[in-house]
């Protein structure tokens, strides 16, 4: 395993080397260490998938074990806070607005559909009465988003809708790889200055994202692939310890 993960290193590191002058996204190797960083020319508003990628360079076995060391790199803090302003929507009956571009987009669905039903038992999803987390994905209304997109601009397709779903108190959670996508960061803007709470969830260095939501989950790491797995991997401890408060079972119980 050592070997693989020093071998993939040294690739790693020529990997920089020879697309430097490309505005790609590379490793330095300096010292052995083997940390991401970007080239002087990247753009960090769009990360490039095509100029690399872990796996391109990995083995399966380094590959998992890089995830591994990603993973143990969670801020905890920042997880169980996530969990926190989840339950306290839910709690408080207040919305939980979920969006991205890309992955994060289908991320969003992704999350929205396991908030809306699997926060409550399967034999209580037929039960009227139980009260449930008001969650909506903006990634999903596929009309709307065109519409805006050609209308008035494809940075406005979640504010938009913000503007016509958001009140005070309400929970935004927002999902960017790099940080920068302009219509995640006027959604999130629009938010903070309507009373609204705002989580962000981010890669690479942040971006704008991770300074302008109130709060945050960051994975600091360069390759979009792994972020986006490493995001939806974290959730689903959320889902569980949201589902754990509300149903009082496990350590809630």
């Amino acid at each position: 395993m050592v070997s693989a993960v020093r071998a993939a290193t040294n690739v790693e590191g020529s990997w920089r080397k020879e697309n430097a002058g490309r505005g790609g996204l590379g490793w330095s190797a300096a010292s052995g260490s083997g940390k991401l960083r970007h080239a002087k020319n990247c753009p960090i508003s769009r990360p490039l998938k095509s100029e690399f990628m872990l796996g391109a360079t990995l083995a399966h076995d380094a590959y998992v074990e890089r995830l591994k060391t990603e993973l143990d790199r969670t801020n905890l803090a920042e997880m169980q806070h996530w969990a926190d302003l989840v339950y306290d929507a839910w709690k408080n009956g207040k919305y939980l607005f979920i969006f991205g571009n890309g992955g994060s987009g289908t991320t969003a669905s992704h999350m929205a559909e396991d908030l809306g039903k699997s926060l409550l038992k399967p034999e209580d999803l037929k039960d009227e009465s139980k009260k449930r987390l008001k969650v909506l994905s903006l990634t999903d209304n596929q009309g709307w988003i065109l519409a805006v997109g050609n209308d008035v601009g494809y940075d406005q397709i979640f504010v938009q809708q913000l503007m016509n779903y958001g009140s005070a108190g309400d929970l935004v959670l927002a999902i960017s790889g790099s940080g920068n996508s302009p219509n995640v960061l006027a959604a999130v803007d629009w938010a903070n200055r309507h009373g609204l709470k705002t989580f962000g969830l981010t890669g690479y260095n942040g971006g704008k994202l991770r300074t302008l939501a109130q709060a945050g989950l960051h994975v600091p790491l360069d390759d979009m692939g792994m972020v986006e797995s490493i995001h939806l991997c974290l959730f689903h401890w959320v889902l569980n310890d949201v589902f754990a408060r509300i149903n009082r079972v496990g350590r809630h119980g």
